[in-house]
C-alpha cells in the first residue's frame, strides 16, 4: 500500500476529479437473441440479465476484456468483466471507455465496488430493470493514470489468488467425489456383496431408519438467524425458528420442488418442514446415520433420475424412498469410511475451516482493500470549502 500512498501524495494530494460515467464511457445495450438460438455448450457465452451465461452461440458481438452489467431481472446491476468474446443480449449493458483519462480495468473495479448501488437502483415489480441513466450519471473518480494502473495491479493480484484457491477447491471436490465413490460402491463376487473387501448385507432404508417428526411453519414465523435451522425442500436452510422438532444426527431427503431427491445431513437440533423426509438410524451399533447419508449422497443423482417424478412440480414418494437398498458393512468399516469422508467434506464444504474458509477470508480482504483503494477525495469538495 505504501507505493499507492506515495503516488497519491505526489500526484493528487488535494483530491481527484469526479465525472459522469457517460462523459468518459459508452453504455450500450446488447442485441436480442432468442433462447431457441442458444446451445448448452458452444464457443461464445451469451450474457443477458443474469449472473451466469444464458447459453452459448456460434457468433459474438462484443470483444473480450469488456465490462458487462446485467440490465433486467433479479440480478440487474450485477457487474462482470469478460475475459473472452461474448454475445451481449438485450438485457445486458456493455460499458466501454471513450476517454484516454481512464483505464478499462480500473473502470471495472470502480463499478464492481458499487455493484450493490446499481442492484438496489433497479425498478419494476414484475421483471425489475436498471435504467441506463443510473449508469451514465454515476460519478467516477479519475485519479492520474499511474495511480489507476497501480490499483489495477494490486486488485488483479487479489483476484488471481482467489481464482487459484477456487481452482484448488474444485480439484479437491472432484477428488472427494472420486474417493467417496470408491469407498461406497459395493461389488458382487460369487453371490456375495463386498465393500472395500468387507462383506455386506442389504436392508431397505425403511428397515434401518425411523422417520422423524415434521411440522408446518409459515414464512412469517421464521427469522434470518436463530437457535434452530429449519429444513424443508431446498438445498439450503429455509430459515431459523425458536424451537425444534428433532434432535441432532439426521439425514434429510427433499420431497418436493426443484431439489426433490437432494440428500443432506444435519448435526444439530432442527425443525423439519413438511416438504422433506427426515430419517435417523434405528440402531447406531448396527448402522450409523452418517454412513447411510454418505451412501445416499453418493447415489443422489440416481435417486433424482429414477425416483423423482417430473410433473409440473417434481416430487418423490416416501414409499419409494423407503425401498432404497442400503448396504451394511461391519460397524468398524462404517466408522472408517465416515472418518475419511468427514475430513474430505470439511476440506471442501465447511465454511469455518478448510479451503472455503480461506477463500472467504481472501474475498473479504479483497473487498476491504478494493473499497479502501477506490475511495478518493473529491477535489470539488475542497474547492467549495
Amino acid at each position: 500500500m505504501s507505493k499507492i500512498e506515495d503516488l497519491i501524495k505526489e500526484l493528487c494530494a488535494d483530491g481527484v476529479v469526479y465525472t459522469d460515467l457517460g462523459c468518459i464511457a459508452s453504455v450500450e445495450t446488447g442485441s436480442q437473441l432468442n433462447k431457441t438460438s442458444m446451445t448448452d455448450v458452444g464457443e461464445y457465452p451469451v450474457l443477458n440479465g443474469g449472473i451466469n451465461p444464458s447459453g452459448f452461440y456460434h457468433l459474438y458481438n462484443t470483444d473480450d476484456q469488456s465490462i458487462a452489467i446485467s440490465q433486467g431481472g433479479a440480478s440487474a446491476g450485477y457487474v462482470n468483466f469478460m475475459e473472452v468474446k461474448f454475445w451481449a443480449g438485450a438485457h445486458c449493458f456493455v460499458v466501454k471507455p471513450t476517454s484516454a483519462t481512464i483505464i478499462n480495468k480500473y473502470l471495472y473495479y470502480i463499478l464492481k465496488n458499487d455493484q450493490k448501488l446499481f442492484m438496489n437502483a433497479k425498478l419494476g415489480a414484475g421483471i425489475p430493470g436498471l435504467n441506463k441513466k443510473e449508469l451514465t450519471g454515476y460519478q467516477v473518480p479519475l485519479p492520474p493514470l499511474p495511480i489507476q494502473q497501480e490499483i489495477v495491479s494490486i486488485l488483479d493480484n487479489f483476484t488471481k489468488l482467489e481464482a487459484e484457491l477456487e481452482a484448488e477447491l474444485e480439484a479437491r471436490k472432484k477428488q472427494y467425489e472420486y474417493y467417496r465413490n470408491q469407498l461406497l460402491s459395493p461389488i458382487e463376487k460369487d453371490g456375495k456383496w463386498y465393500m472395500n473387501g468387507k462383506e455386506v448385507g442389504w436392508k431397505t432404508l425403511g428397515e434401518v431408519c425411523v422417520s422423524l417428526r415434521k411440522g408446518t411453519l409459515k414464512r412469517g414465523q421464521l427469522v434470518e438467524d436463530g437457535a434452530y435451522p429449519v429444513i424443508n425442500s431446498g438445498r439450503e436452510w429455509y430459515g431459523f425458528y425458536e424451537s425444534y422438532n428433532n434432535e441432532a444426527d439426521a439425514l434429510i431427503i427433499a420431497a418436493r420442488g426443484e431439489y426433490a431427491g437432494f440428500v443432506s445431513y444435519i448435526s444439530t437440533k432442527f425443525w423439519a418442514g413438511g416438504l422433506c423426509y427426515p430419517y435417523r438410524s434405528i440402531k447406531d451399533d448396527v448402522i450409523q446415520t452418517k454412513f447411510i447419508y454418505y451412501y445416499l449422497k453418493n447415489n443422489e443423482q440416481s435417486i433424482m433420475d429414477v425416483l423423482v417424478s417430473r410433473g409440473s412440480i417434481p416430487a418423490i414418494n416416501k414409499s419409494d424412498v423407503d425401498r432404497i437398498q442400503i448396504p451394511i458393512p461391519p460397524l468398524s468399516e462404517q466408522e472408517r469410511i465416515v472418518s475419511i469422508l468427514d475430513r474430505f467434506d470439511a476440506l471442501v464444504n465447511d465454511i469455518s475451516i478448510g479451503l472455503p474458509a480461506e477463500i472467504e477470508a481472501r474475498r473479504k480482504q479483497y473487498e476491504y482493500y478494493r473499497g479502501k483503494l477506490l475511495s478518493f477525495k473529491n477535489i470539488a469538495d475542497r474547492a467549495e470549502a
